[in-house]
């Protein structure tokens, strides 16, 4: 099996009212974390979801646009998944400052031949840093088609299917996946890291 993996970066940020991908964390931008994760697993290739080409797109790093008109993260997938030549692929939402490498490569170590690793937390899912194969465009292909873009709907999709796994979060890794939609997120998130280090 072979990985890929996409950092999803296309979200409007409405809530943020800026650029998630600018926001600092530790120093350093939300991009540069979240790329860094990325590399650290040692994909065949790394590749960037979003609306347009961002400004800090290094050369290594491969493009792939977002459907127009958007259609959310299930957008981003379809993109990197079809663009792709890997077995699977691994998708990180940049909002997630807290992921931890160890956590990501436990996800991969836990994927099969023509089948991904679903994280769950608590009573829902979290399709935003997860791994899907590659027979999942198909699904994601016919999604877009329609009328409806849900990842709920999707990774249901896929784990019906037979093509995702439920992996359950416990609760001392469920810290990883908070995300930072809007500025008191950052806030708490900031201050959080502030206090932890």
């Amino acid at each position: 099996m072979t990985l890929t993996a996409v950092l999803l970066a296309g979200g409007e940020s409405h809530r943020m009212g800026r650029d998630k991908a600018m926001l600092m964390v530790n120093g350093q931008p939300f991009w540069t974390r979240q790329i860094g994760l990325l590399r650290q697993l040692s994909p065949r290739e790394l590749m960037v979801s979003a609306r347009t080409a961002p400004d800090w797109l290094e050369e290594d790093i491969r493009f792939v646009a977002d459907p127009v008109p958007a259609r959310g993260p299930l957008g981003g997938i379809a993109a990197a998944l079809a663009a792709m030549t890997s077995t699977h692929l691994l998708a990180l939402a940049i909002d997630m400052p807290s992921m931890e490498v160890g956590h990501l490569e436990a996800l991969w170590n836990r994927a099969t031949p023509g089948c991904g690793v679903l994280p769950w937390l608590g009573d829902h899912a979290e399709p935003l840093a997860a791994v899907y194969p590659a027979e999942a465009l198909p699904f994601a292909t016919r999604m877009l088609t329609g009328d409806e873009f849900s990842m709920r709907v999707f990774t249901e999709t896929l784990l019906s299917a037979g093509r995702m796994k439920r992996h359950t979060i416990g609760a001392l890794d469920a810290k990883l996946y908070a995300n930072c939609n809007s500025p008191a997120d950052w806030q708490r998130h900031s201050v959080s890291k502030s206090a932890h280090d």
